[in-house]
Parts: C-alpha cells; sequence; structure tokens
C-alpha cells in the first residue's frame, strides 16, 4: 500500500479555528487521499464542498459508513462526543485519530483501545504539538545536561478572566478547565520526565465564575491543580486558572539541579548555575514540525512504521486528568492503574 491509497475523512468542519480542513490538508501532505466530510450544518457541508471540490459530504456518521470506503478518520468534535463516535468508526473497521483530548476518562479510552485491537485498525490522538519546537528544544538542552537532572517539572496557564460563553466552558462537554491547554503541558511534561506514573493527586477550586456564566453549575472549575509522583521519586505539576491575579512566568518550568529551563511557545530562559552566580540565556523556539504527525500515521499504515502517538501515549495524559479530578473530589491521593 502507498500512502495515496489511504482515503481520508474528518467528522466536523466547524467554522472554529478551520481544523477540519487544516487535518484534511494535514492529511494531503503526508500523500494520503482527501475523501469525505460528516458535518451536520448544511451550511458548513457546503464549504467543504467549495473548498474541496469531488469531495463526499454526510450529514451523519452512520450515512457515511454505510456509503464511503473511507479508511482513516478525524475526529473533529467536542470532547465528551470523541469516545462515541469513535467507536462507531472503529467497530465498522475504520481507523481513527481524535483530536486531542483523545476522549475524557481512563475507561473511555480503554474502550477505544480495546475496540481497535477487535478489529485491527489502528486508533491514534492528534498530538501535534508533540513536535513544537518548545518542547523539541527543551530536550534538547536537557539532554546536554544543561540543567543538570531534572527532578520537577511544573505546567501552569491563566490568569483572571471569565470564561467564553462556549462549550469548552461546560464541565459537562470539555471535562474541565485542565483538559485543553492541560493535555499539551501533560504530553510535553511526559515527554520530558519519561518516567512510569505512581500516583497523582489533585485539588480544585469552583464556585466563583458559575453564577456568571450561562453554563451555571456546569461551567468549568475557577482552578484546577494536580501533582503527578513518579515511580523514581521525582514530580511534575500542572495548574490551570482563571482566578489568578498574578500568572507565573513561562508556561512550563523545569528544574534540574544544576538550573532551571522554562519555555512558552514563542521563547525560552536558561538559568543556569555557574562558579560566578547564575547564568541567565534567553532565545527563540525553532519552528513547530506539525506535519511529522500525520506523516507518521501514513507511514504507520502503509509501511508498518512504529506509531510515536500510540493510543497507550495518548491514554497517559488523560488517566493523569482522570486521577487528579477524582482526587480532588475524594481528598486523598490515587494511585495509577496504567504508568
Amino acid at each position: 500500500m502507498k500512502a495515496k491509497d489511504i482515503k481520508v475523512g474528518v467528522i466536523g468542519y466547524g467554522g472554529s479555528y478551520n481544523m477540519g480542513r487544516g487535518h484534511l490538508r494535514e492529511m494531503r501532505r503526508a500523500g494520503m487521499t482527501p475523501t469525505c466530510v460528516v458535518e451536520l450544518d448544511a451550511a458548513r457541508r457546503k464549504v467543504a464542498e467549495e473548498e474541496w471540490p469531488g469531495i463526499e459530504t454526510y450529514a451523519s456518521v452512520g450515512a457515511m459508513l454505510k456509503r464511503s470506503s473511507v479508511n482513516l478518520l478525524a475526529i473533529i468534535t467536542p470532547h465528551n462526543s470523541h469516545a462515541r463516535l469513535a467507536l462507531q468508526c472503529l467497530k465498522a473497521g475504520r481507523h481513527v485519530v481524535c483530536e486531542k483530548p483523545m476522549a475524557i476518562t481512563t475507561s473511555e479510552c480503554d474502550a477505544m483501545i480495546a475496540a481497535a485491537r477487535r478489529k485491527r485498525v489502528m486508533v491514534s490522538t492528534y498530538h501535534n504539538r508533540h513536535w513544537d519546537g518548545c518542547v523539541m528544544n527543551a530536550l534538547k538542552i536537557i539532554k546536554r545536561g544543561a540543567i543538570g537532572d531534572v527532578f520537577r517539572v511544573e505546567a501552569h496557564s491563566g490568569g483572571w478572566r471569565r470564561p467564553r460563553d462556549w462549550w469548552r466552558s461546560s464541565r459537562r462537554i470539555s471535562g474541565g478547565i485542565l483538559y485543553d491547554w492541560g493535555v499539551h503541558f501533560l504530553e510535553y511534561t511526559l515527554q520530558i520526565m519519561d518516567a512510569p506514573i505512581a500516583e497523582v493527586t489533585g485539588f480544585a477550586k469552583t464556585g466563583f465564575w458559575s453564577d456568571k456564566t450561562p453554563w451555571k453549575r456546569d461551567t468549568n472549575e475557577d482552578e484546577a491543580f494536580l501533582v503527578v509522583r513518579y515511580a523514581d521519586g521525582r514530580w511534575s505539576s500542572l495548574t490551570i486558572t482563571s482566578i489568578d491575579s498574578h500568572p507565573k512566568e513561562g508556561s512550563l518550568e523545569v528544574t534540574g539541579t544544576k538550573g532551571t529551563l522554562l519555555f512558552t511557545n514563542k521563547g525560552y530562559k536558561l538559568i543556569s548555575q555557574k562558579r560566578g552566580g547564575p547564568v541567565v540565556t534567553e532565545g527563540e523556539n525553532p519552528p513547530h514540525q506539525w506535519p511529522r504527525f500525520y506523516k507518521n500515521i501514513a507511514d504507520h499504515l502503509a509501511k508498518g512504521t512504529p506509531l510515536v502517538i500510540s493510543a497507550e501515549w495518548a491514554r497517559r495524559p488523560i488517566h493523569i486528568l482522570d486521577l487528579g479530578i477524582e482526587s480532588a473530589k475524594k481528598g486523598r491521593a490515587l494511585k495509577a492503574k496504567y504508568r
């Protein structure tokens, strides 16, 4: 099989960020053949037909699975629908890529993995930011020993701002405040730590914004925080907040025995301990290499190349988030099932 023989489609062609179009373009760039679009909104289906002349369009997943010979589907829908739609496609023998997050709970991920194994098809998650310039640069800096032995990673994002009036602010639909950028930060962190997960402790503050949004009791947490303890004794944390009046510098702070590395998508600050005191080096990160995601997917399906973002890898950040939310409810640390 060649990459061009892989027929691809998207489920979801909504206007937000034009992600449906973006996925099809990346798939085509990897050599695969855009074949179909599933979209509830008739107006958006018309846009897809104009942007992709000759493409098949469907108003439902069921109709598409009955009529289309598409091999691989990218699911670009709200978070709480990922598992349901993925299972529908996997059980029909189609390969699946979910937009991040893979799903909302560990059990949903387990069901998707089991369905893929039964049908001998692939399921993955669009962790294109695995190839962000910031984390690739960070891994190089860490590998050369510039900050010594890494023992702590802190990820944080947010400030003091009212949640937007959209589905990402709904806990039932989005999964909660940690499930958007938090998934990216955990994926960065797991690359840096590269160690088995031992346990997770979570904390959450709710109630401040809930009366000020249309979502009311379903509004995301005001702030959520979790700590991951790894089997080798190291730890990492994740904080996403909408009530912090003094946000921290950088998105990730990686602390080692000889220095600290702070980085965002744009740039980095390296603080190294030298004999005369700390030395600060700042710079820009290299460009991202997002096309490597679908290139790897195409090579896996056409040539048997191992997946970089396997289903088991994509389940790890979801497992951490799932444990963190349950820990916050129960008030105690929870042991990891998947390490």
